[in-house]
């Protein structure tokens, strides 16, 4: 690991330009205190090896991918600025020669954050630091929120993906390409376009498809059998996977005759790139649809900071806000009782349990009730009777209900009831009669409706103080931060809670964040 030894290539951009540098700037306080908030043993385990030739020190790299973070710059644009900028040069500890390093090298540092035991260590450095302000001392609220973040790849039609994914296991299995000149007969793997045909014929795109789905199976099913590295093993999963998730056997095929068609339908998980294997087609809402992933936050509406920060996948009940909610809010402090504010994503059972069972107070939006008919009857407007096992209709018929299924549901079938009902035509249009769902959480769930549609104290709390987050995600996805820089879950998710660390830095200096005697505390400006 490189030290920093105190000489610089040229005047000390610190020492002598300092009235050029924005006093209250993150560039100043970064070249005041950087030494400070990313102390050299803090990089200690990144480098456990003292031979060979010295690192770039890591605080000066630190120092740099939080800037790039905080401007959403490129590995050259921040070389560039590192170069050029007198506040890049000060804040980083450079002088005013230096001609800094490789773009290269900040990749291969973050490469060495993803690989440690300690990915996200930068945030985490500046939330010692809060924690050391006392700034969130009494504040107890957190907001939660997601967004989806667009993907740093191209989306690949089903073709695209099948050849590139043939590519790759030609290119990083032992025997591939062997196999491949043998069994491969669809396409010139070799050739980096696309295959020649009428693609406007479409006789001609089904039977390229089933060729070269043919193709897979073949080239599958021949490889060597041997022991396969990581590369190899996921070049070969994930050609099975792509060969396999956009088609079906023709109309008049069962598979087994090697006859293919694009599948009239859409897999919940698809993979959307062979470049990019984790993003994956993100449904936010009815009419907003992305490709990426979901970037999670949770954020103090009183001072501006995010708390935690996650990227997920944008598949999954894993993935889904309620659940990355718990994983937000497991580093507060112990003993700590927060008022949780979310909209209706939130709004699970599930989560409100865990919640409540912890001793937070949930203020999340409850989702809204599905009608069977337009304007006529919820599940509320039923009487449910969990001890006796019934359920009550408006009209006053009486179902039993049945035996509780695994996740813990109940259901309730009126059929016969209905059948000369007055009320039926705002209850049901089904010929066999309402059935009614009933959610294993079903009484936390009415409460909460109950409590958002007629407390004037929940109503004022969820309305001044919510939206904050919004405002919190605008700021993480301003500067072209909307779309991510990297492939995969765990890069992104390393620049996210960087972005964050850099969002909190600023938030903080804005406050009035010092040190003094070795301790960090906020000074507020005087008017």
């Amino acid at each position: 690991m490189g030290e920093w030894s105190g000489e610089t290539v040229g005047p000390d951009v610190w020492e002598t330009c300092r009235e050029l540098i924005p006093a209250g700037s993150v560039f100043a306080f970064l070249a005041e205190h950087r030494g400070a908030l990313f102390p050299v043993e803090m990089f200690a385990d990144m480098y456990p090896s003292a031979n060979g030739r010295p690192s770039m020190p890591p605080q000066i790299l630190a120092a740099a991918i939080t800037l790039q973070a905080l401007h959403g710059l490129s590995d050259f644009e921040t070389v560039q600025e590192l170069r050029c900028d007198l506040r890049w040069k000060a804040a980083c500890g450079l002088g005013l020669n230096d001609m800094a390093f490789d773009p290269s090298l900040l990749a291969y540092f973050r490469r060495r954050l993803g690989r440690s035991t300690r990915p996200n260590r930068v945030f985490e450095a500046v939330r010692e630091v809060v924690k050391a302000t006392g700034v969130l001392k009494g504040k107890h609220r957190r907001a939660l929120d997601s967004t989806v973040l667009d993907d740093a790849v191209a989306t690949q039609d089903t073709v695209t993906q099948i050849i590139s994914a043939i590519r790759r296991v030609i290119r990083e299995v032992p025997g591939g390409e062997e196999t491949a000149a043998q069994w491969c007969r669809a396409h010139d793997y070799t050739d980096p376009g696309k295959p020649r045909i009428a693609w406007a014929d479409e006789q001609a795109r089904a039977t390229l498809i089933d060729a070269l789905v043919t193709d897979a199976i073949n080239l599958l099913g021949h490889l060597p059998e041997r022991e396969l590295g990581e590369k190899a093993a996921n070049a070969v999963g994930l050609l099975a996977l792509v060969a396999g998730q956009d088609v079906e056997p023709a109309e008049d095929s069962d598979g087994r005759d090697g006859r293919w068609r694009i599948a009239r339908r859409t897999v919940a998980d698809r993979t959307v790139s062979t470049v990019d294997a984790d993003a994956r087609h993100i449904h936010k809402n009815r009419t907003r649809h992305q490709d990426g992933f979901k970037g999670h936050a949770s954020f103090e509406p009183e001072t501006g900071l995010f708390t935690a920060v996650a990227l997920t996948s944008g598949h999954g009940s894993d993935n889904h806000e309620a659940a990355v909610a718990t994983r937000l809010l497991a580093d507060e402090e112990p003993d700590t009782r927060l008022t949780v504010l979310g909209d209706s994503a939130y709004g699970t059972g599930d989560l409100r349990a865990h919640l409540q069972a912890d001793g937070h107070t949930p203020v999340i939006k409850p989702p809204p009730l599905r009608q069977a008919v337009p304007g006529g009857f919820t599940i509320d407007d039923f009487h449910i009777d969990l001890a006796a096992g019934t359920a009550t209709c408006p009209a006053g018929h009486t179902a039993n209900l049945g035996q509780v299924k695994a996740d813990g549901a109940r259901t309730a079938q009126f059929k016969h009831l209905c059948t000369n009902c007055p009320l039926r035509g705002r209850c049901t249009r089904s010929k066999t009669g309402r059935t009614l769902n009933v959610h294993p959480q079903r009484e936390l769930l009415s409460a909460a409706r109950h409590q958002a549609a007629t407390d004037p104290a929940w109503q004022d709390e969820y309305r001044r103080w919510r939206p904050p987050v919004e405002r919190a995600i605008a700021w993480l996805v301003a500067k072209g931060n909307r779309r991510v820089r990297y492939r995969g879950v765990i890069a992104n998710n390393i620049w996210l809670h960087h972005r964050a660390a850099a969002l909190n830095l600023r938030r903080l200096i804005n406050l009035g964040l010092t040190r003094t005697s070795g301790t960090w505390h906020l000074t507020p400006a005087t008017p």
